[in-house]
C-alpha cells in the first residue's frame, strides 16, 4: 500500500476508487477557480456556457476531471482571458493531458498512481516519517525485491516492472534541481530483516550510509528509546512545492486505502508532528554512528 511497500498509494482525495490529479493539473484547477472569481462569474453562469452542471465546473477547478480543450477555451472567453495569458494556459492544458514517464509501467501499478509520482517530481521539499520500511527512495534494488515481492502473490514480470518504476524513482534524487529529501526513520525498519539473505541489509545500510552524504538528503534515525511519540499511528509523507498556488500535501494510508490532505490545518498538524520527531530523533551525526554499528552486526 504505502511507498515503502507497494509503491502505489491507494486513492486519491478520498479513500473510494479514483484518478488521481498531477501536480500540474492540480494547479490549473485552482488557476481557473481564480480566472472565474476575479470575472465575478458564478459556476451556474460557467457551466451554463458549456451545457454541463455547475458541479462539472466544481470538478475541473478541484482537479477531479481532466481538462478538456474546448471546455476550457469556452471559459476563458466568458472569464475575460485573451491573447498570450489564454495561449499560455490552453499549452498548460495540453502539458497536464500528456501522460508521464511512468505511465509506461502502468501495465505494473493503477493509473490512479500518477497523482503520487507527480507530487514526487515537482516537490521542493519531501518530508517522511517511516516505521516499517527503508523509503522507496532509498532502497536497494534487491530490498525491494524482498519489500515488493511479499503480501499478495505477482508474476515474475509484474515484480520486475514494480522493481523498474521504484528503481527509476530514485533518479530523482540525483536530478538537475532535486528536491530536499528528510526521512525520519524508526530503528524497528534496520531490525526487520528483507530478502532470502543477509547480504541484503547488508548492501541496504551500506547504501543508506552513502546517502547520508548527498547534500539534499537528511536522515535522522528514530532510537527505541524515545519511547512513544506522536507519529507512531503510521507511515506519512509532506510535499511542499515552489509553486505559490500549491499548499502542503500530506499523503498517508490506512489499511484499505490512501488519502492526499491539502487543508491547511491537516497539513499543519503533520508538519507539527514531523517537527517535534526531528527534534527527538538521533542528529544526522549520531544516525550516521548508529547505522556504522547496525552494519557490524549484520
Amino acid at each position: 500500500m504505502s511507498d515503502a511497500r507497494s509503491g502505489v498509494p491507494a486513492v486519491s482525495g478520498s479513500s473510494g476508487n479514483g484518478s488521481s490529479p498531477t501536480v500540474l493539473r492540480i494547479v490549473l484547477g485552482k488557476r481557473l477557480l481564480a480566472l472565474r472569481e476575479r470575472a465575478g462569474v458564478s459556476r451556474e453562469a460557467a457551466a451554463e456556457v458549456l451545457d454541463v452542471t455547475p458541479l462539472t465546473i466544481r470538478r475541473m477547478e478541484n482537479s477531479e476531471v481532466g481538462f478538456k480543450l474546448p471546455y476550457v477555451r469556452l471559459l476563458l472567453g466568458m472569464y475575460g482571458v485573451t491573447g498570450g495569458e489564454a495561449e499560455q494556459f490552453t499549452e498548460l492544458v495540453k502539458d497536464a493531458n500528456r501522460p508521464g514517464w511512468w505511465h509506461r509501467y502502468r501495465d505494473a501499478v493503477p493509473g490512479w498512481f500518477s497523482g503520487y509520482v507527480s507530487l514526487e517530481d515537482e516537490a521542493s521539499l519531501i518530508r517522511t516519517y517511516e516505521p516499517h520500511y527503508i523509503p522507496g527512495l532509498l532502497q536497494t534494488e534487491e530490498y525491494a525485491r524482498g519489500v515488493l515481492g511479499a503480501g499478495a502473490p505477482r508474476s515474475g514480470a509484474e515484480l520486475d516492472r514494480r522493481v523498474a518504476l521504484r528503481v527509476k524513482r530514485q533518479q530523482l534524487l540525483t536530478k538537475s534541481g532535486a528536491p530536499m529529501l528528510w526521512i525520519l526513520m524508526e530503528e524497528s525498519v534496520l531490525r526487520r530483516p528483507v530478502g532470502e539473505s543477509p547480504d541484503v541489509m547488508r548492501a541496504q545500510v551500506d547504501h543508506l550510509l552513502d546517502t547520508t552524504a548527498m547534500p539534499n538528503v537528511t536522515l535522522q534515525l528514530m532510537p527505541f528509546t524515545i519511547g512513544p511519540h506522536l507519529g507512531a499511528f503510521g507511515p506519512f509523507h509532506l510535499f511542499r512545492f515552489d509553486l505559490t498556488e500549491l499548499p502542503d500535501i500530506v499523503y498517508t494510508e490506512n489499511l484499505t486505502g490512501a488519502v492526499y490532505l491539502d487543508r491547511r490545518p491537516d497539513s499543519s498538524a503533520y508538519l507539527e508532528v514531523l517537527d517535534n520527531l526531528s527534534a527527538r530523533a538521533a542528529s544526522v551525526h549520531e544516525t550516521r554512528a548508529f547505522l556504522q554499528n547496525i552494519r557490524k552486526e549484520l
